[in-house]
């Protein structure tokens, strides 16, 4: 089997541990956007960026420096068991620490101090998985991983049901059940499903002999830090605009905001699936000669089915918002939609382009990418959302992006030469935006005219790609 071919179904199958949490969490955001007004929705954005930022925190850096070192190390249980140690430590001693920090932290979460013992347990549990998740990657158990995934899920989606649908619609009565605090029941869900995760992970945390190596530790940091701080800024450009909003203008807007910006999850659900299957995959494939090569090709349909995938939000966006969201003082922000679509999809080139940085070592570049894409959003944020509202959230986002892309692949060819197709790449780049914008701005709900345009891209990309994809997919 060839490895691209190889690489594409390892990514179809972790695909699925993005796609179907993805799929619910598009269910949900109806369901969420129905019982929730704009406020509490605001509040439950701000819970989530909480556990973004510590997620990235108790992490610290050391799920990417795992992958690079379980693939070139001789004593692979001793690179694991030390990670896992590490996280477990530091998640433990975060823990108390956080809860110290109680008052300051809500504060600038703009959330509410009854949801943070919430949001402290589920970041907690979830970092004590982060190790076990990663040893599945590495030795290849995307099934296993696949199916730990899925049980989360469906407790999760099964007590969202349970809370916000059945107990209001059957007027089922609980002592206990606040029908004026329902979002508060979204992150009991949340808490339950990372506990349900845990308890299953629990096995691999018995039957494993547990050694802490310093030496490898030291490896592990040195590599690691880095990425720490390329985490948090990451989570400074994913999430700040949303925080600013509720700031600089209310919670209205944040909460619409925030709801619009979620009809971006199908970007997100290709990026991430994307990200699952191919970290493992680059180290891994690394040592091969053909290396640069295969990382090139990848890239280019990484970039086309990204394309098409903006093609068919944007052309369709009418319908997928109706479907998602059927509260329409959320639409107020539908603009965004289309900038941040195209921001996402800059986001995921940088992480095919990240590659150079981690193969070579050098991933205080990442840091460096992530801080310039962190400094723009907040610079940008914080001059024009008072200008121009919330539409400056979305310009800093794609900004932001797509300067970390264009930055990361000048510099990182000097360093790991990769001979990427620029022409084509940017070509049919070029030619989904234009497309894009047509379908949106003036052809908007001519859905005859969007089936065209992707099909026009289709048919392009499929003659001047024709041989190499009957090469790929015909070679054992």
């Amino acid at each position: 089997m060839s490895v691209l071919k190889r690489f594409v179904q390892d990514t179809a199958v972790y695909g699925l541990a993005t796609v179907l949490p993805r799929v619910m969490s598009i269910i949900l955001i109806g369901l969420h956007t129905d019982v929730l007004g704009n406020r509490s929705y605001a509040d439950n954005t701000s819970f989530y960026v909480g556990a973004a930022f510590l997620n990235v925190l108790l992490s610290f850096g050391m799920e990417t420096a795992f992958f690079r070192f379980f693939s070139q190390s001789k004593n692979k249980q001793h690179v694991y068991t030390t990670v896992l140690i590490a996280i477990t430590t530091v998640s433990t001693a975060a823990f108390v620490i956080l809860w110290l920090l109680k008052t300051p932290i809500t504060t600038a979460l703009l959330l509410p101090p009854q949801y943070y013992t919430f949001l402290l347990g589920t970041a907690i549990l979830d970092a004590l998985v982060v190790a076990p998740f990663a040893y599945l990657r590495a030795q290849g158990k995307a099934l296993r991983f696949t199916g730990i995934k899925m049980v989360n899920l469906i407790v999760y989606v099964l007590l969202n049901f349970f809370f916000l649908w059945a107990i209001p619609t059957y007027n089922l009565q609980f002592s206990w059940f606040d029908p004026q605090d329902l979002v508060r029941y979204i992150f009991i869900a949340n808490l339950a499903a990372s506990a349900v995760t845990v308890l299953i992970i629990i096995p691999d945390f018995i039957k494993t002999k547990l050694i802490f190596d310093p030496k490898i530790f030291n490896q592990l940091w040195r590599y690691g830090w880095p990425v720490l701080v390329a985490g948090l800024a990451f989570v400074v450009n994913e999430n700040l605009d949303k925080l600013l909003l509720g700031d600089l203008l209310n919670k209205d807007i944040m909460g619409a905001y925030a709801g619009c910006y979620k009809l971006a999850v199908f970007m997100t659900i290709f990026i991430q699936a994307f990200r699952l299957g191919a970290e493992p995959f680059f180290f891994n494939h690394a040592s091969a000669k053909n290396a640069p090569e295969t990382y090139a090709t990848i890239l280019k349909y990484f970039v086309v089915v990204g394309a098409m995938g903006l093609l068919i939000i944007i052309g369709f966006i009418d319908l997928f918002k109706v479907f998602l969201i059927r509260d329409d003082s959320y639409y107020i922000a539908i603009g965004i939609v289309p900038i941040v679509l195209l921001a996402n999809l800059f986001l995921g080139i940088y992480h095919n382009l990240s590659i150079w940085y981690k193969l070579t070592d050098k991933t205080r570049y990442g840091m460096y990418f992530s801080i310039v894409g962190a400094g723009l959003t907040v610079l940008i944020n914080i001059v024009f959302i008072p200008v121009i509202g919330f539409m400056a959230a979305a310009y800093a986002t794609l900004i932001a992006y797509g300067s970390m892309m264009l930055i990361s692949y000048f510099i990182g060819q000097k360093h790991y030469k990769i001979p990427y197709n620029l022409t084509r790449i940017g070509g049919y780049l070029t030619l989904a935006i234009v497309f894009s914008a047509v379908s949106f701005y003036v052809f908007r709900e001519n859905y005859l005219v969007s089936l065209i345009l992707l099909a026009a891209f289709g048919a392009l990309v499929l003659k001047v790609e024709i041989k190499e994809l009957k090469r790929i997919l015909l070679k054992k």
